[in-house]
């Protein structure tokens, strides 16, 4: 099993404009894909609805991972989200993540924590997946 990770999964959702959000959801969430963010459950629809808006504010950025581990079909990491937005904010969020991969290597749950480092309240949600 060839397994995604954080890194590729977010730099092709958000910063990767040669990819459509959805190629770069098929590329790295199974179709059972669901995710819980500070306590509030997404399904993929749902998922790929947040980063389509995302993608619309931000202009840069990279994803620095602290912590990784792989266990089998468990993942976990703590990473930090760094993103500067079209309007020339920024924002940096810590991430705290377990996950779960299907058979394919591919992401099919995440629950995460984020904890906002700099940036304004309405930045909250830029930081992770949701």
């Amino acid at each position: 099993m060839t397994r995604t990770g954080i890194t590729a999964a977010l730099t092709d959702l958000l910063l990767n404009r040669d990819l459509t959000v959805q190629e770069a959801a098929e590329r790295h969430f199974a179709p059972e894909y669901r995710q819980r963010t500070d306590g509030e459950w997404a399904d993929r629809a749902g998922f790929i609805e947040h980063i389509t808006h995302l993608r619309s504010v931000v202009d840069h950025g990279r994803v620095e991972v602290h912590e990784e581990l792989y266990d089998g079909r468990k993942y976990a990491d703590r990473h930090t989200v760094h993103v500067t937005k079209t309007d020339g904010s920024t924002v940096r969020t810590e991430v705290y993540l377990f996950g779960e991969f299907a058979p394919d290597g591919r992401f099919s749950r995440i629950e995460e924590t984020t904890l906002m480092l700099e940036g304004s309240e309405s930045d909250r949600d830029l930081g992770s997946a949701r």
